[in-house]
């Protein structure tokens, strides 16, 4: 029996209670039910009753006890329990149990997906580098993290949009464009130019598509050199994510902001919600109505938009294209937007408690990397992709909370031992498609038979327990935007597997054992945990190989 099936139980059961007179009460649309935290109270556990006493006009064990002698004649439930203040703990019988095993494998890719987030409409920004350089180890977190919890909104219903923004306009621009003409002429690098030997590489890209770069008036050559080197860097960054697994439904462009009025249309809409105002020849936004610790300029004196200016004409685009939340994911210097972002959102007449989230995530030390030779003072990501390899960082980075401080061992994540959690992980998906190979080798056939009330061994009913928690994990770590609650319950499962797969024989001892149903009912066990690994594991971008 799955939650879904307890769930829909429980529900009946409600509905003919009422039907019958024994309660007065509205039948929710929907049961929780979820694992309790000591094992020995049972399978699963409701607070239904609770929820339910006050408008029952009864106590809540009373309200308790009524549905435990309706719930225990339910097929499939062993036993109920009344426990505490109204707790209802259900333990199901071995072939209800069991059958999740069946149910896992038949659902297979999509076992885990849940609606916990239907109806929800979400953009989701994240990593939003510069293009005047390639991404680095501060990037890095958020490229993992913010893909994840892409991976895990989407599974649970959401329609979610990953965005990039390109922050392509400003004097960084000129800065950048100025390094790479400078470049391309053999000149040394510009007051506040980029310095980084990766600029050669692009002065020599874009050598290479306009020769005559270099003999071009200053007024050609320079808005070239940036529009070029812009674009080339541009395919930097998007070819080591892809290297990384992450992918973004689109990209935006700061510049196109300016170039198409947007900016100037924002400041005119704020002012009409009656947010802006003029003073010293700036146009200022009254966002210390909302939070913030200071009015913001939008238009300085002389007439330039501000950063910031973009940043609330960004936002109202978001609106405009109608995402009703959006989730800002900011590097660890960026806690001074919380409240500014915030408060743009409550001048654009949203709520900023429900239509804007902004997370930040702390910075990362992997001890043992190295500074980049292209670019000299930052460890890049793809250095790193190199170094470590794709699923190591995106697993490391993905089991902590993004907004603790983390420090890592580089050369402990390259390490093939159960000391290394994403090695435990992946080393247990692959024994279990081992397990899968020498078990129809000798004769194994899952499709030949299946009795779940044969899944007896204390170890079976552990394995089982945490196979059915998954989807329930997966809607919470999605609730919170908390990737590391599927990297910890993967480690978790592991362990259970590896302790049943120390119990419990799969195949025949050897030739001359007849091949029965409790081997092709633990063949199924260990595939429904096989698919449940892989599953976990592309929730987190991490690949689940069959061999290592």
């Amino acid at each position: 029996m799955t939650p879904e099936e307890l769930s829909l139980a429980i529900r009946t059961v409600l509905t003919r209670a009422v039907d019958a007179g024994d309660l007065t009460v509205a039948v929710p649309a929907d049961v929780r039910v979820e694992r309790p935290k000591n094992r020995e109270h049972g399978d699963w556990s409701t607070n239904i009753a609770l929820q339910l006493a006050k408008g029952a006009g009864m106590p809540p064990r009373q309200l308790a006890t009524t549905l435990a002698e309706r719930l225990g004649q339910v097929p499939g439930i062993k036993a109920v329990d009344v426990a505490g203040p109204g707790f209802l703990n259900i333990r199901l019988d071995a072939a209800s149990a069991g059958e999740l095993a069946r149910s896992i494998v038949e659902a297979g890719a999509t076992y885990g997906h849940n609606d916990a987030a239907k109806g929800q409409v979400i953009n989701l920004e994240f990593i939003s580098a510069n293009p005047t350089g390639p991404l680095h180890l501060g990037h890095t977190r958020w490229a993992a993290l913010g893909d994840a919890m892409k991976r895990l909104l989407k599974a649970s219903g959401a329609d979610i949009t990953a965005e990039y923004y390109i922050n392509d306009a400003g004097a960084q621009m000129d800065n950048f464009g100025r390094s790479v003409l400078a470049r391309a002429k053999g000149e040394p690098t510009p007051e506040n130019g980029y310095p980084g030997a990766y600029v050669d590489d692009l002065a020599k890209a874009v050598l290479e598509q306009r020769p005559d770069l270099v003999t071009l008036p200053e007024g050609e050559a320079l808005p070239l050199a940036r529009e070029l080197g812009y674009r080339a860097q541009l395919a930097d960054i998007q070819s080591t994510l892809e290297d990384f697994g992450v992918g973004f439904d689109v990209w935006f462009s700061e510049k196109k902001l300016h170039e198409e009025g947007a900016v100037e249309q924002a400041v005119d809409r704020l002012r009409e919600q009656g947010h802006v105002y003029d003073l010293d020849g700036a146009v200022w936004l009254r966002t210390s109505d909302f939070g913030d610790d200071k009015d913001r300029v939008l238009i300085r004196a002389n007439g330039e938009p501000t950063y910031f200016a973009a940043d609330a004409a960004y936002y109202l685009s978001k609106k405009d294209r109608g995402f009703d939340e959006k989730i800002y994911l900011l590097g660890a210097d960026h806690h001074g937007y919380i409240n500014r972002l915030k408060a743009i959102a409550a001048c654009a007449g949203d709520d900023p408690e429900h239509n804007i989230e902004v997370r930040i995530g702390q910075l990362v030390d992997l001890n043992g990397a190295k500074l980049s030779k292209r670019a000299g003072n930052i460890i890049e990501l793809r250095d790193l992709i190199n170094w470590i390899g794709t699923d190591a960082i995106r697993y490391s980075l993905a089991r902590y909370p993004a907004d603790s401080p983390l420090s890592i061992e580089g050369e402990e994540l390259r390490k093939q031992t159960n000391e290394n959690p994403v090695f435990y992980v992946q080393y247990a998906h692959a024994r279990t498609s081992n397990v899968h190979k020498l078990a129809v080798e000798d004769g194994v056939r899952p499709e030949d038979g299946f009795d779940p009330s044969l899944l007896t061994d204390p170890t079976e009913a552990a394995l089982l327990a945490i196979l059915g928690d998954f989807p329930r994990v997966v809607a919470q770590a999605a609730k919170l935007r908390e990737p590391h609650r599927v990297a910890r319950y993967l480690e978790d499962l592991a362990g259970r597997f590896h302790k049943w797969y120390d119990t419990c024989r799969v195949r025949p001892a050897n030739r001359d054992e007849e091949v029965t149903d409790l081997h092709r009912t633990r063949l199924w066990l260990n595939d429904a945990t096989r698919q449940v690994l892989a599953n976990g594991l592309d929730l987190l971008g991490v690949s689940a190989p069959e061999r290592m």
